[in-house]
């Protein structure tokens, strides 16, 4: 789904919205207008002049899909997530614009693993989405052969997984009292491949491909900023897997090492992020 960062539980990840896992749009969507800069980004490079049918693998709460129908005002645009929580808040969306989509703006749930569009897709985006979904690698020659002739596939990934955010976050679930509660359940993830490792793939399976790779200097107002910004994403997980009776105590230690690796300045707390780009084009014929 299109939430960000690379979770650190075991299983979690499968899928946004599985394993018990449970999203919260307002948490995800505090940060509404940093996360959908990358999103914006991707879509830019797309060319298609008029598809029919566009898709969003891993909408998460339809926001940044909703936009898709700005941009191509004839196209069937689709969105697609695990999580029920998030697919409640795009389906809400929907219904409040659909006077002005003309019912072209749908959302369903659906898993990236399982997935298999009813029709060629003349664009499918991912945003945000593959990092929860382990060997993802080999699901993109499908996904291309999912493709209309001319269509074009978009995706972006964080490639944050050695940040500061993730790195307290790791050492302090193998601290006691947390250790105890999270034994087996928390792991570090292996990276997610770099631009030209998309690109090999992508062009591997017959596309025509610009790969390239970003960081974002986010500048985050308010206090616990980074905080605030990792729970409803990466630290979502372990923050879940904690008992009630300790998770408070886990806050407070992250939220201080947090700060101490992001200091507040007088502008707001700086918050670096490295994404990862890739946008394949099919051939026509």
């Amino acid at each position: 789904m299109g939430t960000d960062d690379r979770p650190v539980t075991g299983g979690a990840e499968q899928a946004a919205g599985a394993g018990g896992l449970r999203w919260d749009p307002r948490q995800y969507l505090k940060y509404a207008d940093e996360r959908g800069r990358p999103f914006a980004d991707l879509v830019a490079r797309v060319a298609a002049p008029a598809p029919a049918y566009v898709v969003d693998l891993g909408c998460g709460p339809g926001n940044l899909t909703a936009t898709l129908a700005g941009r191509w005002p004839d196209a069937r645009i689709e969105g697609i997530d695990s999580s029920p929580e998030m697919i409640d808040r795009a389906q809400d969306l929907a219904r409040g614009l659909a006077g002005e989509t003309s019912g072209r703006l749908s959302f369903r749930l659906g898993d990236a693993h399982s997935w298999v569009p009813d029709r060629p897709v003349d664009v499918l985006v991912t945003n945000a989405t593959l990092q929860w979904v382990p060997g993802h690698e080999a699901l993109l020659p499908t996904w291309v052969g999912h493709l209309a002739p001319g269509g074009w596939l978009a995706l972006q990934v964080p490639g944050n997984f050695d940040s500061p955010t993730h790195r307290i976050l790791f050492d302090l679930a193998a601290e006691e009292p947390w250790a105890t509660h999270l034994a087996g359940r928390v792991r570090q993830r292996a990276a997610a491949p770099g631009a030209e490792e998309y690109l090999a793939l992508l062009a591997g399976a017959g596309c025509e491909v610009e790969a390239w790779e970003t960081t974002y200097l986010h500048v985050l107002p308010g206090e616990n900023a980074v905080f605030e910004w990792i729970r409803g994403t990466g630290a979502r997980p372990v923050l879940q897997a904690l008992p009630d009776d300790v998770r408070p105590e886990f806050e407070k230690v992250y939220k201080e090492r947090l700060a101490a690796a992001y200091p507040r300045r007088d502008y707001g707390t700086v918050l670096p992020f490295r994404r990862v780009f890739a946008v394949a084009h099919r051939a026509a014929s």
